[in-house]
């Protein structure tokens, strides 16, 4: 067993509840994609809740899209709430870099130190203010052309970089990984990146106190390999949704691990 196999299994056995604090675009498939994999979801913003319960849940996910001011005031008690806590927490920066508000609260945010942080590669450079961002949620930029600033903000914050694209990138302060899978059919449907970063949360509660990038590895490779599986199903993005959702259930992880192709380096 690999492993991330042995995160994904965790995370089956243990069903961690995350807290969701995420864009007004997908709150739906986020919770079904965690309910899919095991886990458990709750959406949770108002800033007096939202606080208490970043300490009561086993991770949180920060996604700074489309959200409102009450919400943006619920993520800055929310994370350090949970690194206070000692529960691990994901930023997901969408679309920063091209608009200033969510760019200015994301940056702000860092400072509590998210144990991940996932986007795309435009998204990523705008984070760490290299770039002016991608054309919306979409990356105009090579995953490739990335890694050194992901790399440096791993190193600076004490983190997990997960970097997506047609084949996902997580770089931490000495390691890289490539996680090859998915399909062009997941640029389709809405939301499948929103709901990765839900699952990396998941995924790092299931691996606890272990290797945090192995618990991102793990959640890029079950999102490969489920987008595999759902493209040998179908070619249309309304029932490749579905194929993949169930994909998402019904895989086992050494299954995972025999679809997608993970290189370290």
């Amino acid at each position: 067993m690999t492993a991330f196999t042995h995160v994904l299994t965790n995370l089956r056995e243990q069903s961690p509840l995350v807290h969701c604090m995420t864009n007004t675009v997908v709150p739906e498939i986020t919770a079904n994609v965690l309910l899919a994999i095991g886990a458990a979801p709750a959406m949770i913003d108002l800033p007096e809740e939202a606080e208490i319960f970043a300490g009561i849940a086993s991770a949180l996910l920060l996604n700074v899209g489309n959200g409102s001011s009450e919400q943006h005031q619920g993520m800055r008690v929310a994370a350090p709430a949970a690194k206070a806590a000692g529960r691990p927490w994901v930023l997901d920066p969408v679309a920063v870099g091209a608009l200033p508000v969510r760019t200015a609260l994301a940056r702000e945010l860092l400072a509590h130190s998210p144990a991940a942080i996932r986007g795309n590669a435009s998204e990523i450079l705008g984070l760490a203010g290299a770039s002016a961002g991608g054309r919306g949620v979409d990356s105009t930029d090579e995953v490739d052309a990335v890694i050194d600033v992901a790399r440096e903000l791993a190193t600076t914050h004490g983190t997990v970089v997960g970097v997506s694209g047609p084949v996902d990138v997580i770089v931490s302060a000495d390691r890289t990984a490539r996680v090859t899978g998915g399909d062009p059919l997941m640029t389709l449907v809405i939301g499948t990146g929103c709901a990765l970063g839900a699952t990396v949360a998941a995924c790092l509660a299931a691996a606890g106190d272990e290797d945090p990038h192995t618990a991102v590895v793990a959640a890029h490779a079950l999102f490969g390999a489920a987008g595999i599986l759902a493209a040998e199903q179908t070619q249309a993005p309304g029932s490749y949704r579905v194929a993949w959702l169930d994909a998402l259930h019904t895989l086992t992880p050494d299954e995972v691990a025999g679809l997608v192709k993970v290189d370290e380096g």
